[in-house]
Parts: C-alpha cells; structure tokens; sequence
C-alpha cells in the first residue's frame, strides 16, 4: 500500500483555500451598491439606490431621461398635510457633494449637505386652483458634486391618498 501524498487534513485545507478564493474573485466582480435615499410620509418609508449612476458627473440629456423614467421607482402614498422626509445615506453627502430635491423636474430645495430634510404639512399635490391634482408626481433626489453638476439621480413616485 502506498502512503497518501497529502494527509486529509492537508486536502481539506486547499479545498477551503480554493473556495474562498472563488469567493473572493466571484465578489470583486460585483459592483458597489450605490448610497440608499428613502422617503418616509407618516409611517411609510421606501428606500431605493440610485437609478442614475455611472461614477462620474451625467449629462443634462441622461439626467432628463431619469426624470421621466417612472420604472423601477420606488412608490409611498402621501395625503394632503402629511409630513415629507427625505434621506440620503452620508456617503452621498462626503467630499463637499451635496444633494436636492426635484419634484416633477423642479427643484423644490436648494443642494444641501445635510442627511435629511422634513417638509412638514407640505401640500406637494397643491396645484394653485389650477385643476384637479394629478393622481401621482415624480420626485427624484439628485446629488451634485461640488461644483454644482449632477452626480446621481434616485426616482420615487408620491402617489396621492383619497
């Protein structure tokens, strides 16, 4: 009989060296997740990653395309009077980058460096007496660099309570 070249031990060693290795490569082919924003009314919250989001500062035409593109957005309903809070995790806010809130295309909030903001009783559906309000409006949270350009763009839909 012939004595083993490596002792069982030795075989289960580079089996666990082998699959963590595999992990590890499996892994680092995997993209970052980008920062979470969430927006809470009452006690409804939904949280979402960036749907925009390439590293580097968007063009004016690829930040309009995540405007209007409603897929993949994250819904919460909202009544008249409820309070709004936005979020942004602190990775969105670091190395001078800020962020603002824009509701269908508008900015409704100047680029800031906090973490969060509450517009409490705010009546977002409010249309001035111009019509009935629509059943539902886009808000994106938009982060920019220091110098003002768009980096990333999170897309969530308010939909109106009855």
């Amino acid at each position: 009989m012939t004595a083993p070249l490596f002792s069982g031990r030795a075989r289960r060693s580079v089996a666990a060296l082998g699959a963590v290795s595999a992990g590890l490569l499996l892994l680092s082919a995997c993209d970052k997740p980008t920062p979470l924003a969430t927006v809470t009314v009452g006690t409804s919250s939904v949280s979402a990653e960036a749907a925009c989001h390439d590293g580097k500062e968007l063009t004016a035409e690829k930040v309009q395309e995540c405007f209007t593109d409603l897929k993949g957005a994250k819904t919460v309903e909202y009544g008249r009077g409820d309070t709004l809070r936005l979020g942004v995790e602190p990775d969105v806010v670091e190395k001078g980058k800020k962020w603002q809130a824009v509701l269908d295309g508008q900015p409704i909030t100047e680029p800031s460096s906090n973490t969060y903001r509450s517009f409490p009783g705010a009546d977002v559906f409010s249309t001035g007496g111009q019509g009935e309000a629509p059943a539902s409006k886009k808000l994106n949270i938009v982060q920019v660099g220091e110098d003002g350009k768009p980096l990333a763009v999170w897309a969530f839909s308010l939909k109106l309570k009855n």
